[in-house]
């Protein structure tokens, strides 16, 4: 997959910001469309959250898989897009748009990424989902800087065989202990309060799993320096806990915000979601959103229905762009095959 350094100035008939399912599903239907793409997202990696969050978990409501792992339903979703050489822009996120007037043709848009690449655009589809999102540190690591401390679990083989001491009290903090009990050595969740945000099923399983959790405690501080060796837990009543652990995951949520999207004179809700009306455009013409970002009367954030409106979205893009393009381009079982890389 080509980096940012090795990407000139780009022109393409959509940029699609946000590389999660959604935005994924897009670039295969531009290409579909004949459409040429570029896809932008502030992670280093496609996928969005599934990546960053839940590449393990099992997925449960996409049409035709009873159950999906995160990690391979993007592998399938990128493999779906491969033959249209979508181009990736990861790593970076969408900061500066200029808009260009054209008395003949439609506005061509001009973006440039926080890493100073620049694509020009005749149409945006945003597909960012909650926008650019950090996660919350863990405060005893603000001194460390070796390896051992992850803020999401990518794969759960690399804890084979490792002590873990978790960090949170949330459905991920849980999801991961639940997922990584079979796995890794030890596993100890550490969380400072006694009650927990988690669903109380997976609580549950957790707690009769044979999980250690220290509740009304904190990671006071990690030891090792270029690895993690262990750390000390403090509970409230002043007792102090020496662990032994190679793997520390601080699981304590994640701030979210859209950046410089707010700026770009589109309507947005709350400062959260864009307004769209039922072609997905949102309030600046040639400029759409799908997926979790979006907002119209009755909406539902599902994976699934983000599928449907990145489909709708470029079609609608694939008109406005060309207007003597029809909004339905037919089906895909009456087009001729496209081979699918080795």
């Amino acid at each position: 997959m080509p980096t940012a350094e090795a990407l000139p100035a780009a022109d393409v008939d959509t940029l699609i910001i946000g590389a999660g399912p959604a935005g994924l599903f897009a670039a295969y239907y531009a290409g579909f469309r004949g459409m040429s793409v570029s896809v932008m997202d502030s992670l280093p990696e496609p996928g969005g959250q599934i990546s960053a969050m839940y590449p393990e978990k099992h997925i449960r409501d996409i049409a035709g898989f009873p159950a999906i792992r995160g990690r391979e339903l993007v592998d399938r979703l990128l493999e779906q897009a491969a033959p249209y050489e979508p181009a990736y822009l990861l790593g970076q996120s969408a900061h500066q748009l200029q808009r260009h007037e054209n008395n003949s043709a439609p506005a061509v848009f001009t973006v440039t990424s926080s890493a100073g690449v620049t694509v020009h655009a005749r149409s945006i589809i945003v597909t960012g989902g909650i926008g650019k999102f950090t996660p919350r540190p863990l405060p005893a690591a603000q001194a460390y800087t070796g390896e051992g401390l992850a803020y999401f679990v990518r794969r759960l083989d690399d804890y084979a065989d490792s002590d873990v001491v978790i960090a949170g009290g949330g459905d991920s903090a849980f999801d991961w202990a639940h997922a990584l009990g079979p796995i890794a050595r030890s596993v100890t969740l550490v969380h400072r309060r006694d009650t927990f945000r988690a669903h109380p099923a997976t609580v549950a399983a957790v707690t009769a799993s044979g999980v250690e959790v220290f509740t009304n405690a904190q990671i006071r501080k990690i030891r090792g320096n270029n690895v993690v060796h262990g750390v000390e837990v403090a509970t409230d009543d002043g007792t102090v806990h020496e662990l032994s652990c190679q793997r520390i995951v601080a699981a304590l949520g994640f701030t979210a915000n859209l950046g410089p999207l707010l700026e770009w004179g589109i309507d947005i809700r709350n400062r959260r979601h864009i307004v769209v009306d039922s072609t997905m455009q949102t309030t600046v013409a040639g400029i759409f959103a799908a997926g979790d970002i979006n907002d119209y009367d009755g909406k539902v954030r599902l994976i699934a229905v983000g599928f449907g409106e990145a489909a709708t979205a470029v079609n609608n893009a694939a008109h406005y762009i060309d207007p003597k393009q029809p909004v339905f381009p037919g089906h895909s079982t009456d087009t001729a095959p496209t081979a699918i890389p080795a």
